[in-house]
């Protein structure tokens, strides 16, 4: 593969909804980007609270299941399909424990892609302190922000120009689960395995 300016574009994609592939082409079109990695994260620890003391600071109340790593990596590759410039990088599902930004920069420098643009949510970049080597991480990569609502961008962060959208994986989730179509909210594809696989039916 070349070795362009590359944006990182990680998180649980549970599932991968048409805003974060909006995000995704904003994000590569704003930064001049090569390539779009989407990475899903293997064990979202930030999420299930898995794994060490550090870990704990997830309060049990927001907790929650979440998909198999494989499921939503095949979701991911689903979803950029189509989209030469978009990759689904399963690295994170592949490895073992808790999935750390910071191990996935270091992997790509090794790799020879040291022109990173990290892409993650104003609710990611306001807990951004509390991730593993957080000043690491902002020297291996260009950290940009995508607004979300109800929570500003913090400052210090360049923000991504795009538009305001009102899908989210936590409303698809809900809808699935109440009967409600889904079309249009994500790609075909992404569809397709949900409905196959009688994901978010329950919980």
């Amino acid at each position: 593969m070349a070795n362009g300016r590359v944006a990182v574009l990680g998180g649980t994609f549970d599932p991968p909804h048409l805003g974060h592939l909006v995000l995704g082409e904003c994000a590569r079109w704003q930064f001049d980007c090569e390539r779009v990695l989407f990475v899903p994260a293997g064990d979202p620890y930030r999420k299930t609270g898995t794994g060490t003391a550090e870990n704990a600071r997830v309060a049990p109340s927001e907790r929650r299941q979440v998909t198999p790593g494989p499921v939503r990596l095949a979701l991911v590759e689903a979803a950029v399909a189509g989209n030469p410039a978009f990759v689904a990088d399963g690295r994170e599902v592949r490895r073992p424990g808790p999935s750390y930004t910071v191990d996935t920069l270091e992997e790509l420098h090794r790799e020879g892609l040291d022109d990173l643009v990290l892409v993650v949510g104003s609710d990611a970049a306001a807990d951004l302190p509390n991730w593993r080597e957080p000043g690491r991480i902002r020297e291996l990569a260009r950290v940009v922000v995508a607004e979300k609502p109800g929570t500003p961008v913090p400052a210090g962060f360049e923000v991504v120009e795009m538009p305001r959208m009102g899908v989210s994986s936590t409303l698809v989730r809900a809808w699935v689960r109440e009967g409600r179509p889904i079309r249009y909210l994500v790609p075909e594809g992404v569809e397709a395995i949900i409905r196959a696989q009688g994901l978010y039916r329950e919980g």
